[in-house]
């Protein structure tokens, strides 16, 4: 296994991230799903995190990536969630009216998994298989 490194540590950090869009409504459409990718990789690249996987289905969004130990995945995952639900909203405003009358895009709750306990290549196959109809 190849380890990340800084000046004390040695690492291997590897999260599962799934976000879901409030009230489960099937709003991850092509033209947002570009738009919270783009989002996604500015900004975990702003934390020195690295994406290995996104994806999503029309009401929820995956991201597998490496991050350093430095960083507090709480208040990662929800500067994320905030970020890009602000993003959304402003850029998707017209479309959104129809599902939402709060200003809210993604749920309060969100999953993150350690990913070591499959392998990657497993994980990664799922995530990128989400988007195809089974």
């Amino acid at each position: 296994m190849q380890y990340n490194r800084n000046r004390h540590a040695a690492y291997k950090l590897t999260y599962h991230l799934v976000v879901v869009t409030k009230y489960r409504h099937p709003v991850i459409n092509n033209q947002i799903k570009k738009r919270l990718e783009e989002i996604a990789h500015d900004l975990f690249a702003r934390w020195k995190c690295e994406i290995l996987e996104i994806n999503s289905e029309e009401d929820y969004f995956h991201i597998l990536f490496d991050a350093p130990p430095q960083i507090n995945l709480a208040n990662t995952v929800n500067s994320f969630k905030t970020v890009t639900s602000r993003y959304i909203r402003k850029e998707f405003e017209k479309f959104l009216k129809a599902y939402y009358w709060e200003p809210y895009f993604w749920s309060r709750s969100y999953l993150i998994l350690t990913s070591e306990g499959a392998p990657r290549s497993v994980i990664k196959e799922y995530i990128k298989n989400q988007d195809r109809e089974g």
